[in-house]
Formats: C-alpha cells, sequence, structure tokens
C-alpha cells in the first residue's frame, strides 16, 4: 500500500518493532471492540495481527511524526457493505487510535489522507466508512470527513462471541470528494 504523509502523521508499512507501540493500545478495551475484536492478550499476539496486517496490505500504520510512536491503524479495506454498488471500484475504511491520543483531530487528518489516496491514486469511484451504533466518536469522524449517511444494517461480530451489533455505513463518491 502507498504511504501518506500529512502535517502531523505518516500512515506507514507496518513493521514488526511496532508491536509495543500496538499492545498499548490493542489491549484496551475502548479499543478492539468498538472495532469487531477483543483485546490483545499479550504482545505476542499483537506481533501475529501485524504479521496479518502485513501480508493483507490494506491497513497501514498511524505514526505521530513528532514522537516516532505508532498511535493506531488505518486502512482501506476490500468490503462491499451494499451489494447493489458491487459493479463500483469501491472501498471501506477503518481505523483504531490510542484512546491517549483521543481528542487531538489524529483519527479526520489520517481519514482526509486514505480519501485523497482512495480517489487520486487508486482510482476508487466510491469509500464507505461505518461504525457501531453507540460509537458516536466514529460517527463525528465520519461526518468531520464529509461521509454521507446511507444506512444501517445488523452485522454479527465471530470475534467478540457473535454479538449481535447495528452499523451505520457512509460513503463518500469520487466526484462528492473532488468538488467539495
Amino acid at each position: 500500500m502507498y504511504e501518506i504523509e500529512t502535517e502531523r502523521l505518516l500512515l506507514r508499512n507496518w513493521k514488526l518493532s511496532d508491536s509495543n507501540d500496538v499492545y498499548e493500545y490493542g489491549r484496551h478495551e475502548l479499543v478492539g471492540p468498538n472495532a469487531g475484536w477483543p483485546p490483545h492478550k499479550s504482545e505476542e499476539e499483537t506481533r501475529e495481527i501485524i504479521k496479518m496486517f502485513i501480508r493483507d496490505d490494506d491497513v497501514l500504520a498511524v505514526e505521530l511524526k513528532s514522537q516516532g510512536k505508532v498511535i493506531g491503524g488505518a486502512g482501506l479495506h476490500k468490503r462491499i457493505p451494499d451489494e447493489s454498488l458491487k459493479d463500483l471500484n469501491q472501498r471501506e475504511i477503518g481505523y483504531v487510535l490510542n484512546p491517549d491520543y483521543w481528542g487531538n483531530g489524529y483519527i479526520p487528518e489520517a481519514v482526509n489522507g486514505l480519501l485523497e489516496l482512495g480517489f487520486t491514486k487508486m482510482h476508487l469511484d466510491l469509500i464507505w466508512c461505518g461504525h457501531f451504533e453507540d460509537n458516536l466518536r466514529s460517527r463525528r469522524v465520519n461526518e468531520k470527513c464529509g461521509f454521507h449517511y446511507r444506512f444501517k444494517k445488523e452485522r454479527v461480530l465471530p470475534l467478540l462471541n457473535n454479538r449481535k451489533v447495528l452499523t451505520w455505513y457512509y460513503s463518500i463518491g469520487k466526484e462528492e470528494y473532488l468538488n467539495r
């Protein structure tokens, strides 16, 4: 995946040496369950997850340039929330952030970098972003970044004991993005 540099962030490929930073937030109860996965149980588990990120090549490390520290992850996943639009070239943005860095605008900055990448270099037609119904922080990110609410859909989260959640989906099209 491409590297993205913003004013304060570097979105880059993962390294196994990121495991300490990732475990710091990956073990937190406020992070994983809001993204559909359980908190990490060990740094070894975190290393295995980083290996998966490297293999799948659709998630970037979010590094705070001023500290040289990985504070989250953000990516453009190959998902199609609305099957009626399956012929469009599309991806879904997903992200997590260390709670110690919440409230500083880092995720909107990262998402805007991913939008630029998706529409100008990957030539996507549509980009989705979703959040679980009770995740108001992610809802605010979606709205702040220009996404428009489209629909809600119930999902089952296999990694969280098949918990049922209502996911709100938002999208922005290439023309909407380029003309904003």
